[in-house]
């Protein structure tokens, strides 16, 4: 050990040195300042010039990498020489994909259920980094938001705390702390059991990092499909609460996102304990967004009799909404649900408290830089090859003051 380790970090070891373990420190590729290792191990050493190629002494385990947000993060976090320890719940081919995220032997999968404490443990045992990005959009017979959202959450963090892991990521959702309902009588349930879920990491591990973000979007995303999805609407009307026009939304690409939640697990000391909001750079008007988004795909949404409408008079599609859930109550037919609705009709709240991706030195990617490309593959007859010129340039959409 002592042959691996530069003279000058000897010397600040002997200074941490205690009566019952030694306490190594190795210089961190992305920061300037030593990095003390609790465990230290020949394996626990970084290795390599700071690529995909190399490791940088950060072994995370990523709950729910599978999902849409998980993939990203993945990819970023094997770019930089992390080794992975992925779970899976799912069928395993799913997760395989994954695998090429890191390098040879870099990448691990491990069979796991949110309510197997055994399995969970497992995952997390030689983990210092550990991510929950597992939530559900919609309650199935198998999972409700509170089994999902809390209980899930209390789990992994306890059993975090118990495996002495050093650092907790926990991901929840923007405008957790909203009070009045729009949509539904009784609020959004999701976010209701987000802000639960946030309480019982507190409670069982207090140094977590939580992250708040608003709708996310990217490709496969849950957000321009579902605006884009016949599901959606409704005899060429896109009914919405009150057309849209009173909500408005900040939201934010996924690469940003998976960009944040890297910095932050690479910084534990900066980032522990803190509450972030990621959100985009701009922020519109739904109704403005939704008008866009249609533009792009149909260059004159009137043509084919789009237009928005108000939700409450909307009674076929209201019924739609019930039907669709009853029917298909494991997976909403385009994402759509109720508590959907409700979540849409929220108009996005920053607090000027807590620290965005800005504080952790993520350049923000601009809606307009993307979204042509996006929305390509929902375009109104893909197949017809335009000429260039042939249709105006859609314009951008305006944008809201950020406060």
């Amino acid at each position: 050990m002592a042959a691996l380790i530069p003279r000058y970090t000897l010397q600040a070891a002997k200074k941490q040195t205690t009566c019952t373990a030694v306490v190594a420190l190795q210089t961190n590729h992305y920061s300037s300042e030593p990095r003390i290792i609790k465990h230290p191990t020949t394996a626990s050493l970084q290795r390599g010039t700071g690529g995909r190629s190399s490791f940088n002494g950060l072994v995370c385990t990523v709950f729910g990498s599978s999902g849409f947000v998980g993939r990203y993060v993945c990819n970023r976090l094997g770019k930089i020489g992390t080794q992975l320890i992925l779970p899976y719940r799912c069928d395993m081919y799913r997760c395989l994909p994954l695998k090429l995220c890191g390098d040879l032997g870099q990448v691990l999968f491990h069979p796991f259920h949110l309510r197997d404490e055994d399995s969970i443990r497992k995952c997390i045992k030689y983990s210092n980094v550990v991510i929950n990005l597992i939530g559900r959009n919609w309650e199935t017979k198998n999972f409700t938001y509170h089994e999902v959202h809390v209980e899930g959450a209390r789990r992994l963090a306890r059993l975090c705390k118990e495996a002495n892991v050093e650092h907790f990521i926990h991901v929840s959702a923007l405008n957790v702390d909203n009070k009045e309902s729009y949509v539904l009588e009784d609020g959004s349930q999701f976010l209701r059991t987000k802000l639960e879920g946030e309480c019982a990491v507190r409670e069982e591990f207090p140094e977590a990092t939580i992250i708040r973000p608003s709708d996310i979007w990217g490709q496969e995303d849950r957000f321009l499909r579902v605006y884009s999805g016949i599901m959606r609407h409704h005899l060429r009307t896109l009914p919405i609460w009150k057309k849209g026009e009173a909500t408005e939304k900040q939201p934010v690409a996924v690469y940003d996102v998976a960009g944040g939640i890297t910095a932050i697990a690479k910084d534990p000391k900066n980032t522990a304990g803190k509450t972030y909001q990621f959100v985009g750079p701009k922020r519109y008007k739904f109704s403005e967004l939704l008008d866009w988004f249609n533009r792009i795909r149909m260059h004159n949404p009137a043509d084919y009799g789009y237009q928005r409408i108000d939700l409450k008079y909307a009674p076929f599609f209201k019924l739609k909404i019930t039907l669709n859930e009853f029917l298909s109550p494991a997976y909403p037919l385009g994402y759509v649900q109720w508590d959907l609705l409700e979540r849409e009709a929220i108009s996005d709240k920053v607090s000027k408290e807590l620290p965005t991706l800005e504080d952790l030195g993520i350049a923000l990617t601009t809606m307009e830089s993307r979204m042509h490309w996006e929305l390509k593959p929902w375009r109104r007859d893909p197949q017809y090859m335009e000429s260039v010129g042939e249709f105006d340039p859609v314009p951008d959409p305006p944008t809201v003051a950020v406060y």
